[in-house]
């Protein structure tokens, strides 16, 4: 604030001053009612339970008038106001003045809110309140004495109404109305600690508000010549819809700024479940206007999951302000209109501008962000607490930034609300543990392509602007259970730098109507708010064939599957849907995919390649183990082959020996009894004998 605070308090206890005045003529009038002399009460033998004439007459001698009037007090109010417009007209900030204006107060709205707030400010008015109340437990006005000392009737409609719902004091959170259980006239009055704070000076946040206080990073907003021409032409209330990675609050704060407004942004993500959202969003909306802020506040998804009522509670504050959110505007949420703007993701040169700005010196001159974030979709307040997580990392592990850094400072950044529902997998497997054919691992290596380059491919090659799809990737692994679509999955995930999650079917599927796309809406909200790829496992049982419609029972898989073809175009995501049997999947899905790999069965070659690898340098074994006998013999998939080996490693570990030709035997064995198969001396061949018990 600009100017000397001292003319803002001098004003401040002068308006004070007058109150005592006002106080002065309330004592006076009372002794004069009862007949009181100080000399009576100095042999009361009850004093010091109570507050005399006398105690009272030297709590005001201090600064007491000899005959002070109501056109004394009235005066005095004058001088002051005119006083104030001199130090206004010197560039001083009254905050008194302000606060009347903020709130739209008028005179008596000001005068019962200094009634309310002396003794916050002096100590003194404790006891004369008590004694004017006669109750020396009665350390705050009551809303009767308020009127009083006022010179408004207790029974004054107007006098009444400023202190009930509706009115600017109580509706602004200004004045507090206690101990309701109390008749009317006898409620107490009391203002917010940041209230009184706040007009001696101090600028910190209400301790409520801080907690929920966000960065905003509106330097790399974009454009907010629009936005900023609405808000000056009077919007009060907007929402800004952002895609995967696009930033309200920084376009928000960056359109004020134009106007040079403060901006009070909230992160409601932090909102705790016991925390009232329409208490907060009342003390949010009395801490902007305190400031002459504006309000941005989101994600409105975390409102929506509370109550209609809490989203209300910010849309319609008293105050101009800004909801974020990924969700469509619901007429419902308010009685007010909204302006509706659409929020873009940054490209990837504004992407990898973010990450240069955020890391400044730490970032390498031969590292190119751009050349390693490209398959994630963060904002800009994501994008600053990710490089500052990716300096950490490298600190911490004592090396330069690196592109691993920025990969695990991007990771970091993902929400964990997406655990609740599916299994998070930290991809180990490599490209050199794989054991496909080559044309499966160059598919594979295509599916990383496009999850790199959509950006560059979609927006600035434009060949997504005349498709109404997301911006999401769908790939279907199709082939027989252990034939390496899981582990290809988490391979491409590492490639890429992004994390797994497996969708936990029995937290999806659900035997009630509707619950099921439900908890599949949950799923795809959580997961855009993700840089993840999600594993649909035996995604037959979700994506199925639509059938003829029979009975009720039918009629609901159909609409479940139609949802999900709706629900899997918007999605802005990776996902990946496996299944052993393509065949059972829906054509309508298959046309919406963009990729379709078949992962066949090994051939003798590669069960070689599997077996060695199975057999890890580390496990003690005899020198006389047939891998090409197992190779050629058995026809397993790369699941079975790794169960064998595993069951085979415990045998010998149990005799506490190395791993023997017979227990790799037994381990096969093990195999064909769980996949039913018969096992006949044509595949066992010479150690057939040792399958005997």
């Amino acid at each position: 604030m600009s100017g000397s605070p001292d003319a803002s308090l001098a004003h401040l206890l002068g308006r004070l001053h007058t109150l005592e005045l006002r106080v002065q003529l309330a004592v006076s009038r009372r002794a004069a009612a009862e007949g009181r002399d100080g000399r009576r009460e100095l042999e009361d033998p009850f004093r010091g339970l109570f507050i005399s004439k006398d105690d009272v007459d030297r709590l005001l001698a201090r600064r007491q008038h000899a005959r002070p009037d109501e056109p004394l007090v009235q005066n005095l109010i004058a001088e002051l106001e005119r006083a104030a417009d001199q130090a206004e007209a010197q560039g001083n900030d009254i905050r008194l003045r302000r606060l009347a204006t903020a709130f739209e107060l008028d005179g008596l709205d000001l005068e019962l809110l200094l009634v309310a707030l002396a003794p916050d400010l002096d100590p003194r008015f404790e006891r004369l309140y008590g004694y004017l109340h006669d109750d020396l437990t009665r350390h705050r006005a009551s809303i009767g004495l308020a009127l009083d000392l006022v010179g408004v009737s207790q029974v004054s409609a107007d006098g009444r109404q400023r202190f009930r719902p509706g009115s600017r004091l109580v509706d602004h959170g200004l004045l507090l109305i206690e101990e309701q259980d109390r008749p009317f006239l006898t409620r107490s009055l009391r203002v917010p600690d940041r209230l009184a704070m706040h007009l001696i000076g101090d600028d910190g946040a209400d301790p409520e508000v801080a907690v929920l206080l966000a960065r905003c990073h509106q330097e790399w907003a974009g454009d907010p010549s629009n936005l900023a021409r609405a808000f000056s032409q009077g919007v009060r209330l907007g929402y800004l819809r952002e895609q995967v990675g696009g930033s309200g609050r920084a376009l928000a704060a960056a359109a004020f700024g134009r106007l040079r407004m403060p901006v009070l942004a909230l992160d409601l993500s932090r909102l705790n479940a016991q925390e009232n959202p329409a208490t907060m969003a009342a003390t949010a909306a009395r801490e902007a206007r305190l400031i002459g802020a504006a309000l941005v506040a989101g994600p409105v998804e975390r409102l929506v999951e509370r109550s209609l009522g809490a989203v209300r509670a910010f849309s319609e504050a008293s105050c101009t302000i800004v909801l974020t959110g990924n969700r469509p505007w619901d007429p419902a949420w308010s009685r007010q209109v909204p302006l509706l703007v659409e929020v873009g993701k940054p490209d990837l040169a504004q992407s990898a501008a973010m990450w240069r700005g955020s890391l400044g010196e730490h970032l390498p001159s031969e590292l190119d962000p751009a050349d390693v974030i490209g398959q994630f979709q963060l904002g800009p307040e994501q994008v600053a607490r990710a490089a500052a997580a990716a300096v950490l990392q490298a600190d911490f592990h004592r090396h330069r930034i690196g592109a691993s850094d920025l990969r695990a400072g991007a990771r970091s950044q993902n929400a964990a609300g997406l655990e609740r529902l599916a299994r998070r997998i930290d991809p180990r497997v490599r490209w050199e543990d794989m054991v496909l054919p080559r044309g499966v691992i160059v598919q594979l290596h295509e599916l990383v392509a496009r999850a790199r380059q959509r950006d560059r491919v979609l927006d600035f090659w434009g060949m997504g602007r005349k498709s109404s799809r997301g911006h999401g990737i769908t790939a279907l692994f199709a082939g027989e259970s252990g034939t390496g679509k899981t582990m290809s999955a988490e391979v491409v995930a590492g490639e890429l730098g992004l994390n797994l999650y497996v969708i936990d079917l029995s937290s999806v599927v659900d035997k009630y109507i509707g619950e099921t796309e439900k908890n599949l809406d949950r799923i795809f909200i959580e997961a855009e708010g993700v840089n993840g790829i999600l594993l649909f496992d035996e995604a037959d049982a979700l994506f199925g064939k639509r059938s003829e419609v029979k009975d009720a029972r039918d009629r609901y898989a159909n609409v479940e599957v139609a949802y999900l073809l709706q629900r899997m175009e918007l999605f802005d995501g990776i996902a990946i849907l496996t299944t052993n049997i393509r065949a059972n999947v829906d054509e309508a899905f298959t046309r919406r995919l963009d990729m379709v790999v078949d992962f066949p069965l090994p051939e003798e070659e590669d069960r070689l390649r599997l077996w060695r690898q199975f057999l890890a340098p580390e496990v003690p074994h005899d020198e006389d183990i047939d891998l090409d006998f197992l190779a050629s013999a058995f026809d397993l998939t790369g699941g079975n082959i790794r169960n064998a080996t595993l069951t085979a490693a415990y045998l010998a570990a149990d005799a506490g020996r190395p791993l023997r030709m017979p227990d790799l035997i037994r381990g096969t064995e093990r195999e064909y009894q769980k996949l039913g198969r018969l096992c006949v001396e044509a595949e066992f061949g010479p150690y057939f004998e040792l399958l005997k018990p």
